[in-house]
């Protein structure tokens, strides 16, 4: 198997948004009245070529999320917390042809959440599958969908996703799981937190694992410190959700790539993990891009 990072443009959002703002009654209010933003952060999304076809985890950001309106206004959130710079040649499809991949050989799109940043690129895969845990699909759509930060107007009129659900037991300390593929190295983590519905995919390869973990942390410390960010609802899940992290982490060599970690991409290309194992457990090195 080959991984590659895809960076589809940058994101800049409050520092209390990425590290935490204060009890849950509160947090929202206290991230948007911040007066810090954060750097410009990548937008990730990755691209797995598995001999059962190619799986895009995610489909990043699109370039009209720069058009006047496409952002609802009357959003605190969209007028007050986010910032975005994509060029169109950013886009996920363009990426992947310039891997010499086609979107239209992309078997499966994994969306580990439904936040725009992650389900902006969706027109660039009208023939594959698209696999979303159905709690977040339901939080997702319609009206209050739209109150919730969702932007499901934008989504394709033919987009009709798979529902899932993680019903075949548990992954190590993570509660719920799907296997994916045939072959049982591909797996989908139920992690909520940032949403109620949020996934995770842990691709196994044999002497490691990589963990595409979405928006579980903004970044590899955040998730070893087990600090919950601050657009959660529910900041106990959040960490309950990042300490089986922490737990998968500490019991084999994990490669922990969240999508907006300026580090991730580094961590991938040297397949370091989050952990430091044992001397005599250190992984040989594959070739992972």
């Amino acid at each position: 198997m080959r991984i590659h990072a895809i960076q589809t443009g940058t994101v800049a959002v409050k520092a209390r948004q990425r590290a935490g703002s204060g009890p849950d009654p509160l947090r929202l209010i206290n991230t948007l009245r911040d007066d810090d933003w954060t750097e410009p952060l990548p937008i990730l999304a990755w691209v797995i070529e598995h001999p059962e076809g190619l799986i895009v985890v995610d489909t990043g950001e699109t370039a009209r999320s720069a058009e006047k309106g496409y952002f609802p206004r009357w959003h605190p959130y969209y007028r007050l917390g986010v910032r975005e710079w994509v060029s169109a040649e950013q886009e996920i499809g363009p990426q992947l042809q310039r891997l010499g991949l086609s979107p239209h050989d992309v078997r499966w799109v994994v969306l580990t959440h439904l936040h725009t940043d992650h389900a902006g690129g969706l027109a660039h895969f009208p023939e594959s599958e698209f696999l979303v845990s159905r709690k977040e699909l339901r939080d997702a759509s319609g009206a209050l969908g739209k109150v919730r930060g969702y932007l499901p107007h934008r989504w394709p009129q033919w987009f009709s996703p798979t529902p899932v659900d993680c019903t075949d037991g548990p992954f190590g300390p993570i509660a719920a799981a799907r296997r994916l593929t045939a072959a049982g190295d591909v797996t989908l983590l139920a992690t909520p937190g940032h949403t109620r519905g949020h996934m995770s995919v842990a691709v196994d390869l044999g002497d490691q694992l990589v963990l595409l973990a979405g928006d579980t942390s903004y970044t590899q410390d955040l998730m070893l410190a087990g600090i919950a960010d601050g657009v959660t609802n529910d900041t106990s899940t959040a960490r309950r959700t990042l300490a089986a992290l922490l737990e998968v982490a500490r019991s084999r060599p994990t490669i922990y790539l969240p999508s907006h970690d300026p580090e991730s991409t580094r961590r991938l290309a040297g397949m370091l993990p989050a952990v430091r194992q044992p001397a005599s457990r250190t992984p040989t090195p594959r070739v992972v891009h």
